[in-house]
């Protein structure tokens, strides 16, 4: 039996099918000791080298794990930054066996939820637009937004690659003046800054980004930017059901994992606690 290059490599956390399709192109991967080619099929008893690293090919399967991450403004969706630049992989977990696959990109402005896996067969589904995964944004815009601009942006816009729309645009109240406007919109597909360039689209200003939403995946409102926690069976579930893949075998899965997640987590609050104790304390004093 063989199976696609790219899904082996996939299958193995490598990263995403995309993304793998790409190394193959690149000249990243050899089959028993040939440069892969878009198309190459192997067997169990192949020998992958990814970048002249033998792949290991253990006949066990790894448990799909899915990271929740609360992305902060200023973090690049890159492995590696030439600039030094802090990146959403910093402070991620080590992982045994694969690596972490980010589930899309938010540019570096845009904060919010943002999943990892260690599938990249699930990984691969969740961005494909075929599934029409819906997501779910928080969005502030400066300045007045008319009632015709609104209707447009649910009717489609042209864009430069093609033509966009929001699913929903729901207005939701806000405690700042009246020159911002809050509005949660969903779209079911990710292009590139695709809900900034709509609503520049209709000239309005956007001022703030947070996805608060990816499918069936709601970010915790209480967990801090720049903490992740590690999603429950049940939710990991119900993301393989969306895109019709096999659930989760519970035995399969080990809860340690999860404890530790939630006692980092709680570390992690306790210590933002104390930040913005010091920063009031410090800001007390000033006045004084």
């Amino acid at each position: 039996m063989t199976d696609k290059l790219q899904k082996v490599l996939a299958n193995h956390g490598v990263g995403s099918r995309r993304e793998m399709e790409r190394w193959i192109e690149q000249g990243r991967i050899s089959v028993d000791g040939n440069i892969a080619t878009l198309g190459d099929r192997v067997d169990a008893t192949a020998q992958i080298r990814v970048d002249g690293h033998l792949l290991s090919r253990t006949t066990e399967e790894p448990v799909c794990r899915v990271l929740m991450y609360n992305k902060p403004e200023g973090e690049l969706c890159t492995r590696d930054d030439p600039e030094g630049r802090p990146t959403v992989f910093d402070r991620l977990p080590a992982i045994s066996q694969g690596r972490w696959i980010a589930v899309g990109r938010l540019d570096i402005n845009t904060s919010g939820l943002l999943l990892f896996t260690n599938d990249g067969e699930l990984a691969n589904r969740l961005m494909h637009p075929r599934c029409r995964i819906e997501r779910e944004y928080a969005v502030r815009i400066f300045g007045e937004v008319t009632g015709k601009s609104l209707k447009k942006l649910k009717e489609g816009v042209q864009l430069e690659d093609g033509m966009a729309k929001f699913t929903t645009i729901k207005p939701r109240p806000s405690d700042e003046d009246t020159m911002n406007n809050w509005y949660n919109v969903t779209l079911e597909e990710g292009r590139n800054r695709e809900v900034r360039r709509l609503w520049e689209s209709q000239d309005c200003q956007v001022s703030r980004l947070i996805r608060v939403r990816y499918g069936p995946v709601e970010l915790q409102k209480r967990l801090p930017q720049g903490a992740w926690i590690e999603l429950a069976l049940t939710d990991v579930n119900a993301l393989r059901h969306i895109v019709q893949l096999p659930a989760e075998n519970e035995s399969m899965v080990d809860d340690r994992q999860t404890k530790l997640d939630h006692a980092r987590l709680s570390r992690m609050r306790r210590s933002v606690k104390k930040h913005k104790v010091r920063k009031e304390r410090a800001h007390q004093r000033r006045q004084f």
